[in-house]
């Protein structure tokens, strides 16, 4: 479970692959020799080529645009890039590093490019899916009735760390408790997008993928342009607006803040860079105070009313009235404000509880009873542990499956069985043993590689690492996905893992048009 301590620029990405690949294919020989000098080419999907190892039509333009780059000039554009990022203070903390926990937040100068096709796609099966979740909140929080019917198991809900019974009966403003969201998606070896996991409490990255746009948009500005890239600019206004139809009746004017944990959290970044291009306060807890169940900032001109706040503190910190009790990070009352119908919080108390790892293989059904459709993005395939059954499956294939804690995120707290010892399977079962609501399993996935500028200015060359995506999804008068993401790269050559604090970085992301 993240804290915010430790809220990671990547949190809750792990991404486990399948090691055995099969026989690596050559990339054509017209591009085999200067920058794709060490390219290669297996089962899993490759961004750029397509299984006859042809480009892709929508990368020639990109690929020729780099064959045809001089190496200094390359190098030269890369530098200006790192120089952008670096006084920009673009930067992600890495915790229990003896070198210092402040690093420049990795990032690959090859954008990865989506077809307006598969872009429809995937934003129709993000809107199907945050629709769905968001009724399911609702539900629970509320009437029960798809516990009733017996759709999710009760003991699943009630047994979640993440489920708030605090939020019993409270109605939430429009009914709408995910404001923010996250989402992360695999494609696998037949081109599909599948849904890895939902981030609902406080989903992070969105500034690293703005600030990619810009640098991109620098670093190559005709190839930019001939794209025809649909925009991302608009995210922060489109929060703003999200975060503003939120607010309580009353207050058409309504005054919004972002809370932060401090300079101290890994995101403290993100958080002052959204702050900025909302127009709005950055706050931390000591900055806020209630009277008479009315929250209000402190300012040099006295205190002013406070209607809506962009959160980016976890449940567990944010009142330490209602919850932890030694949190130095929220304001004492705040949830008794909330509940009252002062203030708005932006994600809701409790939405943790669709984010659960075990709760993750009921969406599919989820979707089912409250949409009467079927999901356009499908899950992974899950094992829960309290299921016996499962459990054993599980138990006999520890060496093919991922397992994984249902409350860490990082890339924290799992097992990948393929690079697993018999001492770290047999710790697993035992954990497993001990406490199987706290795990799931899931099959090894071979999941799709992208094109990268690896070896830096000195000896470059564009190699194949793998990716993940995180589009983000705002939800306010209604559901809009932003064109794009964060994609998220394994930049270590054999890496799984996409979080930059084990080694992976980002790149920009394009959706066309067409």
């Amino acid at each position: 479970m993240s804290s915010p301590a430790n809220e990671l620029p990547n949190a809750a990405a792990e991404a486990p692959a399948s090691t055995s690949f099969g026989k690596r294919k050559s990339v054509p020989t017209n591009f085999n020799n200067g920058y794709l000098r060490n390219y290669f080419l297996d089962q899993a999907y490759d961004e750029m080529f397509d299984s006859d190892g042809e480009v892709r039509p929508h990368y020639r333009l990109l690929l020729e645009t780099f064959r045809c780059l001089p190496q200094e000039e390359l190098a030269r554009r890369k530098h200006s890039a790192d120089i952008s990022f670096r006084t920009q203070g673009i930067t992600f903390t890495v915790y229990g590093n003896q070198e210092g926990t402040e690093r420049i937040f990795p990032y690959d100068m090859l954008p990865r490019i989506i077809t307006g096709a598969e872009w429809d796609r995937i934003e129709r099966g993000l809107i199907q899916r945050i629709t769905a979740l968001n009724l399911f909140l609702d539900d629970v929080y509320n009437d029960g009735k798809i516990l009733r019917d017996g759709f999710v198991p009760r003991e699943i809900v009630y047994s979640c760390p993440h489920f708030r019974r605090e939020m019993r009966g409270l109605q939430v403003p429009r009914n709408v408790y995910i404001a923010v969201t996250g989402t992360d998606l695999l494609r696998l070896n037949d081109g599909a997008f599948v849904v890895l996991e939902d981030n609902l409490r406080v989903p992070s990255g969105v500034s690293y993928m703005l600030t990619s746009r810009r640098v991109m948009k620098r670093a190559f500005p005709q190839t930019f342009r001939s794209y025809e890239v649909r925009p991302i600019e608009h995210y922060p206004q489109v929060l703003l607006g999200a975060l503003r139809s939120l607010a309580p009746e009353g207050r058409p004017e309504p005054t919004i803040v972002l809370l932060t944990p401090g300079v101290y959290n890994s995101a403290y970044f993100e958080h002052t860079y959204l702050a900025r291009q909302m127009g709005i306060e950055l706050v931390e807890g000591r900055d806020l105070v209630i009277h008479d169940n009315i929250v209000y900032m402190r300012t040099t001109a006295g205190l002013k009313r406070v209607d809506v706040i962009y959160r980016r503190v976890d449940d567990d910190f944010i009142d330490p009235l209602a919850f932890h009790g030694d949190s130095i990070l929220g304001v004492a009352g705040l949830f008794n404000a909330y509940r009252s119908g002062n203030v708005t919080l932006a994600n809701a108390f409790g939405t943790g509880l669709a984010d659960d790892k075990a709760l993750y293989a009921y969406v599919p059904a989820i979707i089912r009873y409250y949409l009467k459709e079927d999901p356009i993005l499908p899950n992974v395939e899950t094992f829960l542990m309290t299921d016996p059954v499962q459990r054993q499956h599980a138990f006999e294939n520890l060496e093919s499956l991922v397992v994984k804690a249902v409350g860490e995120s990082g890339g924290y707290g799992m097992l990948i069985g393929a690079h697993s010892t018999k001492e770290q399977r047999a710790e697993f079962r035992n954990l497993i043993e001990a406490n199987p609501r706290n795990y799931i399993a899931q099959p090894t996935l071979s999941f799709s590689r992208s094109p990268c500028l690896m070896g830096g200015g000195n000896d470059p060359s564009i190699e194949p690492r793998h990716v993940d995506l995180r589009p983000y999804i705002i939800y306010g008068d209604k559901v809009t996905v932003v064109p794009g993401g964060l994609t998220r790269v394994a930049l270590r050559k054999g890496s799984l893992v996409v979080n930059s604090s084990q080694g992976g970085g980002s790149k920009d992301t394009w959706v066309l048009h067409a």
